[in-house]
């Protein structure tokens, strides 16, 4: 009876969607970002990037613009088929609430340094507690982005900044055009 119960525990994961959330403001979609997303891919056969809208903070570009950026960014570094393998969707609740709705057991979550570890930790830590059967991964940075972050991006955009060493190509003329706006 063992053999059958593996055979059918065998079957139904190779049927089994595994989806992962990549939860993050996205303002703008950075090359680290790209990077997770990439990594993400790997070991998730759906990525889902969910997009936190807050009321109280005025965002560079809107949802609808991320989604955009996100979507033109990841065909340019993954191509059409892995595109495909990629959802963008808008929270404004809890991670693990949007976790469940889509189906995630896996939050992703990049690392650049020590300081982001332990804000992380904390923040598993949490979502550990409030859904228990949803792990939070976390990946760390490729040596080349690991210094970018967003915020700065921002920055040195707004400045007038070289900005293209940061972002994906489709990023670098909206992000520009918007900053000098």
């Amino acid at each position: 009876m063992s053999a059958l119960v593996a055979f059918v525990h065998r079957r139904y994961q190779t049927l089994m969607i595994r989806t992962a959330l990549y939860p993050g403001s996205f303002d703008p979609v950075t090359n680290g970002h790209i990077d997770i997303l990439g990594q993400a891919l790997s070991l998730a056969d759906k990525v889902v990037v969910a997009i936190g809208i807050h009321p109280g903070k005025q965002p560079l570009f809107t949802f609808e613009e991320r989604v955009g950026l996100i979507r033109a960014s990841s065909l340019a570094a993954f191509g059409a088929d892995v595109t495909a393998r990629i959802s963008v969707i808008a929270f404004d609740t809890l991670v693990i609430d949007v976790a469940r709705k889509e189906g995630a057991l896996v939050l992703v979550r990049g690392l650049r340094d020590g300081t982001d570890l332990d804000y992380e930790m904390q923040m598993a830590g949490m979502n550990g507690t409030l859904a228990p059967d949803i792990k939070t991964v976390f990946l760390p940075a490729s040596p080349p982005v690991r210094h970018i972050t967003a915020t700065l991006v921002r920055q040195i955009a707004r400045m007038g900044g070289d900005i293209t060493a940061f972002v994906p190509a489709p990023v670098a003329g909206p992000l520009v055009a918007r900053a000098s706006a």
